[in-house]
């Protein structure tokens, strides 16, 4: 069964659980590791024979535009990220669309592909967003990667359904791909990448996402690049839990993804989405 592989293109020290201790108007302080680090992923996805979808934050494309064209050259799909990394739900409706309208077209216009899907930055299209999905149809996108079925501090949707569904907005539909997770003692857990791919060993993280294929289903997995450069500037000065996020396992996380593209089968999460439809 073919899953959906994903790549959020952020660099470290853009993530959300640093967006209190490093405001956007210090992001050109930081180093940029970002273009190393896409290109070691590419390396590593063209050596597997695995092609994905690469949801690239605006910000970054406009400073490495190089990267995106070459994760275009390279036969992977380009997808939206928004542009500075912010809680969709700070934003306005207009805000929003500004931001997912100016994205696209820089993506558009640097890829030659047409930018069809969007990922919110940490997930943030929650119950406080009503009108997100109707815009993302309304400025053009079809795929959505946004909703995460779990209770966490900052995003999710425990309600959600956890596998992939059309959202029927006034505007027109679009088709919801949610990271991955397993029902545990009436309880979503997380096992779609990320934090949580560095969290659990590797042996149990591999059972709950062929418990997923077994029952019928793909699963979409995400990772970022900064999670295979444990030598990254440390950020000093953030909340406990927020660097014990961040760090956690970091060392682990290259061959842990060695072993996962062995693992499973993989495709661009449109081509998935597409065959579903079918």
């Amino acid at each position: 069964m073919l899953n959906a592989f994903t790549i959020d293109v952020e660099d470290y020290f853009q993530v959300g659980a640093f967006r209190r201790t490093i405001p956007v108007s210090d992001w050109d302080k930081w180093e940029l590791r970002v273009e190393a680090n896409v290109e070691k992923l590419l390396t590593i996805l063209d050596a597997a024979g695995v092609q994905g979808t690469f949801f690239v934050l605006g910000w970054i494309a406009e400073k490495v535009p190089q990267s995106v064209k070459r994760i275009a050259a390279c036969g992977h799909t380009v997808a939206s990220h928004g542009f500075l990394h912010q809680l969709v739900y700070t934003q306005t409706e207009t805000e929003f669309r500004e931001d997912v309208r100016k994205t696209r077209k820089m993506l558009q216009d640097l890829s030659g592909q047409a930018v069809l899907s969007y990922r919110a930055p940490v997930f943030s299209i929650t119950k406080k967003t009503p009108w997100a999905h109707r815009v993302l149809v309304e400025e053009g996108y079809l795929y959505d990667s946004s909703v995460f079925p779990i209770h966490h501090d900052l995003h999710g949707n425990p309600n959600a359904p956890a596998r992939i569904h059309r959202i029927e907005t006034e505007a027109g539909s679009l088709l919801e791909f949610p990271p991955a997770v397993v029902k545990l003692l009436g309880q979503n857990i997380p096992t779609g990448g990320g934090g949580y791919f560095r969290l659990f060993p590797f042996a149990i993280t591999r059972r709950m996402l062929q418990s997923i294929n077994s029952a019928g289903n793909p699963f979409v997995f995400y990772l970022h690049p900064w999670e295979i450069d444990p030598d990254q500037p440390r950020v000093h000065g953030a909340p406990l839990k927020s660097r014990f996020r961040h760090y956690l396992n970091l060392k682990r996380t290259e061959p842990r993804l060695q072993r996962l593209l062995q693992t499973f089968s993989f495709a661009p999460m449109e081509e998935v989405l597409e065959n579903w439809a079918q």
